[in-house]
């Protein structure tokens, strides 16, 4: 055998050796973060996307690139929030490192989501379907006439603070809005909501959402279209009770029992369950939905 193809078949055995043991590696810090948490894994294990779930409920996606050195190398990582929280890492950090530091950033950031869900729900937003987890702004129309709008910027680290705002619309109008404005922001309180400083701020009624009508209607659970579950000794606590659960997508909004949904969510082949929680899509508007399940018989 000549040397030529001797040091082939070395380094093609280095190669595989490198590569399985690269396999077991990923496979093993999967296990440690637990698998009912990975939402997507790449054939060649250099991507990865795991889901958490913050306090309130709403699902956070982090996708992972990972290089060939790695660990050597720091993962690439991307989610859907207003900025990346520095990775701290070192040769000996593992994927449960980077996913207990996005759980941290999360929690840093329940305020501003909490903040921007109560515009979004409160508010007339323009091009709310451009309204994501990572955009900081809206767009806000702030009269029935659609003649005058107010982009706001949302401070993430200080969400109930001052927000900054570019006022559009006529020149008259405009400048009237900027006096008003200048004028009237120091009476913004940081212990009340958003939508109620702003409209205390400009002296004016802001419009809700287009087309939202508080009835019995809006209320009605989307699966079983009633509003109200039956009395029923086996449900419970939710015996008799109303929707509780909300489509997070601002465009569908359509509202659930949390009951149905969980049954829902059970009888499609596309269901992931995280210990009580069950993960799947709004029936409406496919958006990630997530709903705790009474486990208890």
């Amino acid at each position: 055998m000549s040397a030529n193809l001797v040091g082939t078949e070395q380094t093609r055995c280095q190669e595989l050796a490198l590569s399985s043991s690269f396999y077991r590696t990923i496979y093993s810090e999967i296990e440690e973060v637990g698998w009912e948490h990975l939402v997507r894994l790449g054939e060649d294990l250099m991507f990865l996307s795991f889901h958490i779930i913050d306090n309130e409920g709403r699902v956070h996606i982090m996708e992972i690139m990972l290089d060939k050195t790695y660990p050597k190398c720091p993962p690439s990582i991307s989610a859907d929030v207003p900025y990346i929280f520095n990775l701290e890492w070192s040769i000996n950090s593992r994927l449960k490192d980077v996913v207990q530091q996005f759980q941290q950033h999360v929690d840093k950031l329940q305020e501003f989501w909490s903040t921007m869900d109560d515009i979004d729900h409160s508010l007339w937003v323009i091009d709310s379907k451009q309204a994501h987890r990572a955009t900081p702004y809206r767009l806000i129309n702030i009269d029935e006439g659609n003649e005058c709008s107010v982009m706001l910027f949302v401070d993430a680290n200080d969400p109930r603070s001052l927000p900054e705002c570019r006022f559009m619309g006529s020149d008259q109008k405009v400048n009237l809005l900027r006096k008003i404005w200048k004028r009237n922001c120091k009476r913004w309180m940081n212990d009340k909501r958003l939508p109620e400083n702003l409209a205390n701020v400009l002296e004016i009624q802001l419009p809700g959402p287009p087309g939202v009508q508080k009835n019995d209607q809006q209320n009605e659970c989307g699966i079983c279209y009633a509003q109200f579950l039956p009395i029923d000794d086996e449900l419970g606590a939710k015996s008799g009770s109303g929707t509780d659960y909300t489509c997070d997508n601002i465009t569908c909004s359509r509202t659930f029992h949390s009951v149905c949904l969980g049954d829902w969510l059970r009888s499609i082949t596309t269901r992931r369950q995280s210990f009580d929680v069950l993960f799947g899509n709004c029936p409406y508007c496919s958006e990630p939905v997530a709903v705790k399940i009474n486990t208890k018989k």
